[in-house]
């Protein structure tokens, strides 16, 4: 695997590519890698000849009272893990040469950005855009993978893809699951061994919206109640949010009907903040219940 430092050898990289007819796969990520990010890896390997990922920890998508400081940074294990699954190419840039002096543009997706993980950290959803809009323009991909786990995220960079005329399919990943059911996240290495177990109530909170929509349950204040009345029972959780919203727009939705919907969720488990959902999508006929998938 090469390690690319610098955006003009990247782009030297990436035009040698392109004059082989190779289909460029490409994975941002932050580092401190874990088995979700390298399901995307063995995702984007099906699909494309030449496979590129990123270690670039954004400083633009922190707010000033967030865990930049702290986040994870295991450069030599990644390098380890991205050269077993096979990836071609690390581009992984220091601050200065995303944001060099005197770097003043930002890229804001309107009206997606500003609710439920925008509300809670504002400023966010502009940095990840900005971030992701500069390594489009750098590696040149064909396809972008991305998990579901970071759902409005990857709604908010499909409409930045959309609306800049990008020439790039970002392509949505299942969610990858420990065996008890956590969602993996970098940040699970922030919890201790009692909040580790704790946090599996995310999980739990979701499995019982699931049983309900399957036992005919549509009204989505219900559903709220149900998450809110689990994470109760657990000491250790705090909710910051959770909604239930259409996959689109991510507006609120009042009951499940027609359209896919997600279950959203973000609660504290101690100090650390953790994310999950639950995507709804319609029946395909009046007979069959709404597929829930975790």
């Amino acid at each position: 695997m090469e390690i690319i430092r610098t955006i003009s050898w990247m782009k030297q990289a990436v035009q040698q590519a392109r004059v082989e007819n190779h289909v460029i796969g490409f994975i941002p990520t932050m580092g401190a890698l874990h088995e979700g990010h390298l399901s995307l890896i063995r995702r984007a390997k099906m699909n494309c000849s030449r496979v590129y990922a990123s270690i670039f920890l954004n400083p633009t998508q922190f707010g000033p009272n967030e865990d930049l400081s702290k986040y994870p940074r295991t450069f030599e294990s990644d390098v380890g893990k991205l050269t077993s699954v096979g990836v071609d190419v690390l581009f992984a840039p220091e601050p200065k040469e995303i944001y060099p002096p005197g770097f003043r543009t930002y890229v804001t997706v309107e009206g997606l950005s500003e609710k439920l993980e925008g509300k809670s950290r504002p400023g966010h959803f502009r940095g990840v855009a900005t971030v992701v809009l500069k390594l489009f323009e750098i590696a040149q991909p064909h396809f972008a993978f991305f998990g579901r786990k970071d759902a409005q995220q990857v709604r908010i960079l499909q409409q930045m893809a959309l609306d800049l005329n990008l020439n790039v399919e970002i392509v949505v990943c299942p969610i990858v699951r420990e065996a008890d059911g956590l969602a993996l996240s970098s940040r699970n290495t922030y919890l201790n061994r009692e909040e580790r177990q704790a946090a599996t109530v995310l999980r739990r909170s979701l499995e019982e919206v699931r049983r309900e929509v399957n036992a005919g349950t549509r009204d989505t204040l219900q559903l709220q109640n149900s998450i809110r009345k689990t994470l109760v029972g657990e000491s250790m959780a705090r909710l910051d949010y959770c909604e239930v919203a259409d996959a689109e727009t991510f507006e609120p939705v009042v009951s499940i009907s027609e359209r896919p919907v997600y279950v959203l969720l973000a609660a504290y488990i101690g100090k650390t903040r953790l994310i999950d959902n639950l995507l709804i999508e319609p029946a395909s006929s009046r007979e069959q219940a709404p597929v829930c998938l975790l």
